[in-house]
């Protein structure tokens, strides 16, 4: 095939548009952004009840802890530290889940915003857990030494520093809702 016309032959004619009918649209960046929306919004949705699952947690522990304190003075520990045990099984689930969903809004769906709002409130949820052991524990030594002033400051200042926690998770959260509903 001298001058090289030969490569004509197989390149590909388009295909026929029969009357009346129209090929279908390509793919629209409008369609693509939709269901990026829907699938960010099925990870808020999964995090919302993670964070659900959290706050229950906090509660049966709570709970958990003021039937020990009034265990005293034999403390049922076995009990408590079974207790313990399992909730801290739920909030390693729950804290690995978010960082996943943490991963997935930054490199799947291109939302760093969003997965920061996640990592601020992993950090502020781990100290929140540390906080509540200490105040537990500073708890029950106002309960075994209650003549003693300093526990019953460190009980003070530890529930203030768990509310310093508390309000500024909160205030993630509503960042989060916010960045969430302005992508919308």
């Amino acid at each position: 095939m001298p001058g090289g016309g030969g490569g004509a032959a197989l390149r590909r004619a388009p295909p026929p548009v029969l009357p009346g009918l129209r090929p279908p649209p390509p793919p629209s960046r409008a369609r693509d952004r939709a269901m990026t929306d829907e699938a960010v919004r099925a990870l808020l949705q999964r995090f919302y009840a993670l964070q659900g699952e959290r706050v229950e947690a906090y509660r049966l522990l709570e709970e958990g802890h003021r039937a020990y304190l009034s265990s005293a003075p034999r403390y049922d520990f076995p009990r408590y530290r079974q207790l313990v045990h399992e909730l801290t099984l739920a909030f390693s689930r729950v804290s690995r889940e978010v960082l996943q969903l943490q991963g997935r809004l930054r490199d799947q769906h291109g939302r760093p915003e969003l997965a920061q709002h996640l990592a601020r409130l992993q950090e502020r949820e781990q100290e929140k857990l540390q906080l509540t052991a200490q105040l537990q524990l500073a708890r029950q030594r106002v309960q075994d030494e209650p003549g003693v002033d300093a526990h019953q400051q460190e009980v003070r200042e530890l529930k203030h520093k768990l509310i310093k926690t508390i309000e500024a998770i909160s205030e993630i959260l509503q960042d989060l809702k916010y960045d969430s509903e302005e992508a919308e």
